[in-house]
């Protein structure tokens, strides 16, 4: 693994506490607050793990509790709900403090064949010819200020690439929807067991941002709060987060300080890989006098 990727695979990865409970080995991640998409993955492979290696997730469904204590670590508790022959259910439950922070139900699946369809990627254009995060930087970097522009110019392990550049610091009243291309920036053996964990963690860092498109606000606005409050995936055929995915978003809703959005996640050659929905908390607070 290159630098980047070693270091946020170290950072995902959890210590054995018993059979049940597992633990944050290192700091945990965020900007004001613990990002959710870290404490949605190490859920998820706390689950995993009690579970056998051939089973993988076909769904979750996740509720944030609380914001985590960025000072904190986090333990997991997974509570083993049923083992079938086909499929094993699991919740976990992210405690710091001695409070819950994230409730987690997952299931998992033997593989087996079945009817098959699927709704077609739209035409967009190839992942190369689109401009990467510290391009994107370097674009807009006369409107941004220098420490963002160092945020975005850093090495980072998953290479996002949105397929209509913008401005992300420019509040202007845009369409709910967005497309992004991604992957892991590094190619993988072929038997590396946290490609749907990594992108359950990727999966948290742009959706919630298309419900606040044709509002024209930035996640950025400082009278802006914005939260995940829920999360849920469906894993519909296998994947893996080195090869390019694009992630196709929209949001049909916004209101009551909450902004709906859905996302389906494509290869590159057009199979619908994951679906996902998200609802978070968008809410305007008056400017203080």
């Amino acid at each position: 693994m290159n630098e980047q990727l070693q270091q946020l695979h170290d950072h995902l990865d959890l210590e054995t506490i018993d059979e049940n409970t597992f633990g944050t080995k290192h700091k945990n991640e965020g900007w004001r607050q613990i990002f959710g998409g870290q404490v949605l993955a190490q859920a998820l492979l706390s689950a995993s793990r009690t579970v056998p290696s051939e089973r993988q997730p076909h769904s979750l469904h996740a509720y944030f509790l609380r914001p985590g204590d960025m000072k904190e670590k986090i333990s997991f508790q997974v509570d083993r709900l049923r083992d079938g022959k086909s499929f094993n259910t699991r919740r976990v439950t992210a405690m710091q403090h001695g409070a819950a922070i994230l409730n987690l139900a997952t299931s998992f699946q033997v593989s087996e064949p079945g009817l098959s369809h699927q709704i077609t990627m739209p035409d967009v254009p190839a992942p190369e010819d689109c401009l990467t995060r510290a391009e994107l930087a370097e674009k807009y970097k006369d409107s941004i200020s220098a420490e963002m522009l160092a945020r975005a110019s850093r090495p980072f392990a998953i290479d996002m690439r949105p397929v209509v550049p913008e401005n992300f610091m420019q509040s202007e009243k845009r369409e709910p929807n967005r497309m992004v291309w991604m992957r892991l920036d590094e190619t993988l053996p072929k038997d590396y067991p946290w490609h749907i964990h990594m992108l359950a963690y990727a999966s948290d860092m742009t959706l919630l941002e298309t419900s606040l498109r044709p509002h024209g606000v930035s996640m950025f606005s400082p009278n802006l709060q914005i939260a995940s409050l829920d999360h849920s995936m469906w894993f519909h055929r296998p994947m893996r987060m080195d090869e390019w995915l694009l992630y196709v978003q929209d949001s049909p809703s916004s209101a009551a300080a909450r902004g709906f959005s859905r996302g389906n996640i494509f290869s590159r050659t057009g199979e619908l890989l994951v679906s996902v929905a998200q609802e978070g908390l968008i809410r305007i607070r008056e400017p203080k006098s």
